[in-house]
């Protein structure tokens, strides 16, 4: 791995100060680093972030006219290149955020592509199926000398280190559940992601595999930490993640729904035949790519809440709550706060999650988050 003399910083400070802080913590980005979908939504505001931090990536994307006058704007130098010629754009490039969805076709060739070239990867994916690819190429990636890791953002800090909470307080717990209340507008790019999940329906881990199940097969009243209200079991990231943080054989995840959509989702379960249909799933995701996200006013007033539940066989619960900023605000910071851990800290190359690979206190350290709350 390259090991770069100088500091990356995007502008030379007036009184001659070469880092910033955020939350009292040192940001210090040594190293030549990309961010690969730049023009998407969480993309964009990642750059813009780089920049309030006069940090210096590399903004690339397949589409020029996008992706240049993002650059152009920020002072960054711009790079126009498909996934699947990636390696032959990061012979100089010692860290990747792939932003591009979506992952369940971009992720898999740009992990390729990072691993030919020895540059770590990180991305915001929330699929299933892309974790599991990415924690498969552990061998390869630490041969390499690569770090890979997965959900750096939304999906799954926040979820990841309270399964890691939860496992330390619970260390024989066979079973975990952990949910989210959203106040959050998806994304284009999510939206997209979502469209997919409906084809593929629900999943769930039990004893130690990913199994199919309809969507929204299951559903209970939590305390998300506003009240009681109806989780659903959604195919959420954990499934796979969760499991390699805790070992813990069998877990589900809950998202906070209305009694309404949860009736409304177990009806799309009924239709998943018709959903797989190409022309449909084109049409379905032309209609999620023109919804707009959200703006910086809508972030700032919609915060996450985050819950997590261990049992052990004698039926010993502990339970985990935190609450964050904005699911994008978390993302942002998140792949930021990872990818500057990487990049100072040079670990070892691997296959990682985000709380194996930062510590289990990472979602604490991230703008508009709480401390993880413990219930024994």
């Amino acid at each position: 791995m390259r090991d770069p003399a100088q500091r990356m910083v995007a502008h030379d400070d007036p009184e001659g100060v070469e880092h910033i802080t955020n939350n009292g913590k040192e940001w210090l980005m040594n190293g030549t680093w990309m961010i690969y979908g730049a023009n998407g939504y969480t993309g964009t505001l990642i750059a813009r972030e780089a920049h309030k931090r006069r940090l210096t990536p590399v903004l690339a994307g397949r589409s020029a006219d996008k992706v240049q006058p993002l650059a152009d704007e920020l002072g960054f130098d711009a790079r126009v290149f498909d996934v699947g010629a990636a390696a032959d754009h990061l012979t100089d490039i010692d860290l990747v955020i792939h932003c591009a969805g979506p992952f369940s076709a971009t992720s898999a060739p740009m992990v390729e592509a990072c691993l030919s070239a020895n540059a770590h990867y990180l991305d915001i994916t929330g699929e299933i199926d892309v974790f599991e690819n990415s924690i498969a190429q552990d061998a390869r990636a630490k041969q390499a000398g690569v770090v890979i890791c997965s959900g750096v953002g939304f999906d799954v800090i926040p979820t990841d280190c309270i399964a890691a909470r939860l496992a330390q307080a619970l260390p024989d717990a066979t079973e975990l559940a952990l949910g989210f209340e959203s106040r959050s507008q998806d994304s284009p790019g999510t939206a997209k992601t979502t469209v997919e999940g409906m084809a593929t329906g629900g999943r769930v881990r039990r004893d130690g595999k990913i199994v199919s199940v309809p969507m929204s097969y299951k559903s209970r009243a939590i305390d998300f930490g506003t009240g009681q209200h109806i989780g659903a079991t959604i195919p959420w990231g954990d499934v796979s993640t969760a499991y390699h943080t805790t070992g813990i054989g069998n877990i589900e995840v809950y998202l906070s729904v209305p009694e309404a959509q949860l009736k409304l989702m177990k009806r799309v379960d009924s239709l998943r035949p018709i959903l797989r249909l190409k022309p449909v799933t084109a049409l379905l995701k032309w209609l999620a790519g023109r919804t707009a996200g959200m703006d910086e006013a809508g972030r700032e007033n919609a915060p996450m809440f985050v819950w997590g539940e261990a049992k052990n066989a004698n039926g010993d619960t502990v339970t985990a709550r935190v609450k964050t900023a904005n699911g994008y605000t978390v993302t942002v910071h998140g792949a930021l706060a990872v990818a500057e851990r990487v990049l100072a800290d040079k670990p070892d190359g691997g296959s990682y999650t985000p709380s194996k690979l930062c510590g289990a206190d990472l979602v604490e350290q991230l703008p508009g988050s709480g401390s993880v709350e413990i219930t024994q």
